[in-house]
């Protein structure tokens, strides 16, 4: 069974309210013949007579009267729908879905969400807390927008637009030898307890890789989905971490922690924004990319300060 036609309907409705051909003829902008034709071929079309001719009025005949209850409730549906789509080309109405690792939402987006709300109060915000690959399978199933994530290895039909760069460190505890002695021996690294984030991410990937190549395993391992656990138990001197001093910089300015470079060789990760590489954005999601880009320059610019005044102390 075919759809009604919305055109008939209209007529249809306009000559309902108006009773005559005239008024319903100048309502919906069409001649006396075309409402006559299309109020006839609806007829035709659901089977009965829906009004009766009474001199220069019509009215409604029982049928007429039925459908005009659902023919205004699909015309009022339709208009909401024109409204509502309407309403996604204005500023700040719209939807955006992220994907985050769990250290950018604690540590990155809630900046950058304080800034977009305030210019888009009435945007539709949800959040999806994912590991990179995670984030292409939450891309490709549609379910996210966009995703704050490494650099996954196969992008194929994904974008990737880089933010920053970070590196990686040693972090200990300020009465752990490394730290008072300011300097990390290679030969000690595979005896010491390893306090490490999910062994399912991409960053314990690069460390362990990164240690393989100079013949280091990482023996004792504990695992953590909190960076705040992980850094308790550093603070305690239960084992000594690897992450980005953007993560633990309060921690290393107040000397609760202290970051130490891995070695001669830097393990440097890229992190980015992660698209459809073909879908365009729209403007609430262009401002997003670009408050995130300002937000995570500061945070590393603002680490950098932190360590460099750290270095000059230390000197």
């Amino acid at each position: 069974m075919q759809p009604l036609d919305s055109r008939q309907l209209r007529t249809f409705v306009a000559l309902a309210r108006t009773g005559g051909f005239t008024n319903a003829a100048r309502e919906v902008c069409l001649s006396q013949s075309a409402v006559s034709h299309s109020v006839k071929a609806l007829e035709q079309e659901v089977g009965c007579r829906l009004f009766d001719r009474v001199g220069k009025k019509v009215l409604l005949t029982q049928a007429g009267e039925t459908l005009l209850v659902y023919a205004k409730r699909i015309l009022n549906e339709m208009s909401s729908a024109r409204e509502s789509l309407g309403q996604l080309n204005k500023w700040g109405y719209s939807r955006i879905r992220i994907g985050a690792s769990s250290t950018t939402c604690q540590y990155i987006l809630p900046s950058v969400l304080r800034r977009f709300k305030e210019e888009y109060a009435d945007c539709l915000i949800t959040i999806e807390p994912a590991d990179a690959s995670d984030s292409v399978e939450l891309l490709e199933s549609n379910r996210i927008d966009l995703a704050i994530t490494l650099e996954p290895d196969l992008l194929d039909k994904l974008a990737f637009q880089p933010l920053f760069t970070d590196e990686l460190k040693f972090i200990v505890s300020p009465d752990h030898e490394w730290a008072r002695s300011g300097h990390v021996m290679q030969s000690q690294i595979s005896k010491q307890k390893f306090v490490l984030y999910n062994k399912g991410s991409q960053t314990f990937r690069m460390i362990e890789s990164f240690f393989r190549r100079d013949g280091i395993a990482l023996n004792t391992l504990i695992e953590f989905g909190s960076m705040d656990a992980i850094k308790e138990l550093v603070k305690l001197g239960l084992g000594v971490s690897i992450m980005a001093p953007w993560v633990v910089q309060e921690e290393v300015e107040s000397g609760s922690l202290v970051a130490l470079p891995l070695g001669r060789r830097q393990l440097s990760r890229q992190w980015g924004l992660l698209s459809w590489r073909k879908r365009p954005l729209n403007m609430s999601e262009e401002r997003f990319v670009g408050l995130c880009r300002e937000v995570t320059a500061n945070v590393i610019r603002l680490t950098n300060h932190r360590e460099h005044l750290a270095v000059e102390k230390v000197g």
